[in-house]
């Protein structure tokens, strides 16, 4: 999987040392590594290439994001990640990561919303 920003690569980097295993076997699970991840990739990106929506992604966008929701499926996650995948050149699996598929949503919903600014 690409970085999308410093985070990613530390994580990459600290994963294939042995460092990330250490961490968690003497801090525990929650050791707050995945937090300093997103932390990381929020203060330092890497530029990505983004494409355009087509029609049926926006208006697909346009119908969910217009919904106040409290659960995201299963079918939603995997139309959101096809999404996600052709505008941001990406390759994101499905996941059962609350916060992973949260940043997921919460992304296509600023590229929603910056669709509708212009509009």
């Amino acid at each position: 999987m690409k970085s999308k920003g410093l985070g990613d690569t530390i994580h990459k980097i600290t994963t294939k040392t042995g460092v990330a295993k250490l961490v968690k076997w003497i801090a525990g699970e929650d050791c707050g590594c995945l937090e300093r991840q997103i932390a990381l990739n929020k203060l330092f990106p890497y530029t990505t290439k983004q494409n355009c929506l087509v029609e049926e992604e926006y208006n697909w966008l346009h119908n969910y994001m217009s919904v106040q929701r409290q659960v995201i499926s299963r079918d939603e996650q995997h139309k959101m990640l096809e999404i996600y995948n052709r505008v941001f050149e990406a390759n994101k699996q499905s996941s059962s990561c609350g916060s992973c598929v949260k940043e997921l949503y919460n992304t296509l919903n600023k590229l929603y919303k910056t669709y509708e600014q212009e509009s």
